[in-house]
């Protein structure tokens, strides 16, 4: 089958960008693979006129970096190192390339490019999750650079809610870049894509600087003196939402004698005060979908709960199998301007979060969009 005229359009302009500097493709093989090796094979098979290949939109960008230079580097350059002139050359041409590679999604789908408003499958742009980190008190030894066992991801907290993310947002999303970041680590270009933000306030500070530039969220999440381990939801009007604990009726003092560091956490949670220890049945969870207010283009995600499983109730509500088609259908429904923001039940039975049926009206707490904010 021949090509359409705008993949042709694409890879010829592609060429013409790398020939214009005499550039190899092996050199710009060479600048392209400061993080990740773009194979010279690669970059043949996108400037290709009888077959080819679709660039992900990672890469057009990192061709607009590159070119916008007024002396093209050997490797691809950050925004913040473009003068004015450089940063005008880069949004022109990484417009155009979007757009040519927009063209060539809408041939071959027969529909507009989605952003993926009800799911997390993303037409294109660059996926950062940003998840807390576990402060340094609490953390395990192997979290330590210096362990000679030493492993980043105990660094994370919610990293239950970080891995059932990760493993759907890269399946579903094959062709784009998916990274996860600590919020220390996050930077302007992680800030400038498709955001999916993990965890609540108190051990992400991107979340809750991002929470303060998202006014228009009629939710925010605070801390509260009688709850020491989590942040409770409130609505614009006042309304709080919280979690809910009972007694445990199994409880034997003689068989359950709690250690040291159990007893210090319940003390934390008012849990063992001469009476049964509490249960957590029942969790908040936060799940919204906003434009990224650093790119209109691009999307922000919030997943936030007031303890861990709420985090993991709101993520799974879109990658959870037994639930997740029903949920996207009528978020959809819900929702068509594909902006919103709810507050969910999250059951925890034995100790396991149950993911929300949206569905089920008992499960929806608040739910919000701007468009009938307006109306």
């Amino acid at each position: 089958m021949a090509p359409s005229p705008e993949a042709v359009r694409l890879a010829r302009r592609l060429r013409d960008l790398r020939e214009s500097e005499r550039l190899t493709q092996k050199d710009l093989s060479n600048a392209l693979s400061a993080e990740v090796r773009v194979a010279v094979a690669t970059i043949s098979s996108w400037e290709s006129q009888s077959n080819p290949k679709l660039p992900p939109e990672e890469r057009l960008r990192s061709y607009a970096l590159l070119f916008a230079m007024t002396v093209v580097p050997d490797r691809v350059p950050r925004e913040g190192d473009l003068n004015t002139a450089e940063r005008e050359r880069f949004n022109a041409l990484y417009r155009e390339l979007v757009g040519l590679r927009d063209e060539i999604r809408h041939h071959q789908t027969g529909t507009p490019a989605s952003s993926g408003s009800y799911t997390f499958d993303f037409e294109s742009g660059r996926i950062t999750l940003i998840c807390p980190e576990i402060p340094e008190e609490g953390r395990s030894p192997l979290a330590e650079p210096d362990n000679p066992n030493f492993t980043r991801l105990y660094r994370y907290a919610d990293l239950d809610a970080l891995i059932e993310m990760w493993g759907h947002v890269r399946a579903s999303n094959p062709e784009l870049r998916v990274r996860h970041r600590l919020p220390s680590e996050v930077s302007a270009d992680h800030l400038s894509g498709h955001l999916v933000l993990i965890g609540g306030i108190a051990w992400n500070r991107v979340t809750s600087r991002l929470l303060r530039v998202l006014d228009n969220l009629p939710i925010r999440q605070l801390s509260v003196p009688d709850l020491a381990d989590g942040e409770i939801f409130r609505s614009r009007d006042g309304q709080e939402y919280r979690p809910q604990w009972e007694e445990r009726k199994d409880f034997d003092p003689e068989d359950d004698a709690p250690s040291k560091a159990a007893l210090e956490a319940d003390q934390a949670q008012d849990a063992w005060r001469g009476a049964k220890p509490r249960e957590l049945v029942e969790d908040v969870a936060l799940f919204a979908r906003l434009p990224n207010p650093f790119n209109h283009s691009r999307t922000i995600t919030i997943c936030n709960g007031v303890y861990s499983r709420g985090v993991l109730g709101a993520v799974r509500t879109l990658t959870d199998d037994a639930v997740r088609e029903r949920n996207e259908t009528y978020l959809a429904n819900r929702f068509p301007g594909g902006v919103f923001g709810m507050l969910m039940r999250v059951p925890v039975v034995n100790g396991e979060a149950v993911t929300p049926d949206l569905e089920i009206a008992e499960n929806r707490l608040f739910e919000w969009s701007p468009e009938e904010e307006a109306e």
